[in-house]
């Protein structure tokens, strides 16, 4: 079992790096939110998933064992396979997933694309018990999910904008009451990025 690979990064996409280590070339299947540093980076420490098929070893890497846990957490809900929960990580935050099922918030999960409302309320019920987040983790780290939202952060990534900055800037504009449009939330965040 690979517990990390550290190395020097030879190629980084949204969705693969590779990870070249004592000559050998590692393709790891990565998150969207660990991309940008990824890519700006030489070098990097992933710590790895290894899933392994009848037709194929893949591995999931991640910047922090707390995410590559979460993950495994994720992929141990009847329903939940690796690439669901890759595109959990990749739409939210580890504090995010966590503050969501420690308070219950299956809309959050259900604004991840492909995640219905049964998959949601199963997760939650599953990892409710296995998740300890603190109070004041859960009231800061809520996503904002809304409609407005939603189309502010594809209308801002579409610009090019960086998804994680995106999301934190609109989390602020939207907790904070100061858009009610789509078109204001847009205009506000390209202020703050």
């Amino acid at each position: 079992m690979i517990d990390y690979l550290s190395g020097n990064i030879a190629e980084a996409s949204p969705a693969v790096a590779v990870i070249e280590c004592a000559g050998v070339g590692y393709e790891v299947n990565i998150t969207l939110l660990d991309f940008p540093q990824l890519q700006s980076a030489q070098t990097a420490r992933l710590y790895i998933h290894e899933s392994i098929r009848e037709d194929a070893h893949v591995l999931f890497g991640f910047l922090t064992k707390r995410a590559r846990e979460l993950f495994r957490l994720l992929i141990g809900v009847s329903g939940v396979g690796p690439n669901t929960a890759r595109l959990i990580l990749s739409a939210m935050t580890a504090d995010q997933v966590e503050s969501s099922i420690a308070g219950g918030n299956d809309a959050a999960l259900k604004a991840v694309k492909g995640i219905g409302a049964k998959t949601a309320q199963r997760i939650i019920v599953d990892l409710k018990d296995k998740i300890k987040v603190a109070d004041s983790t859960l009231i800061s780290s809520q996503p904002v999910v809304s409609e407005a939202y939603e189309e502010a952060l594809a209308a801002l990534t579409t610009l090019g904008f960086n998804p994680v900055q995106c999301r934190k800037a609109l989390n602020k504009i939207f907790s904070e009451g100061k858009a009610s449009s789509t078109e204001e939330a847009v205009r506000l965040a390209i202020k703050m990025l």
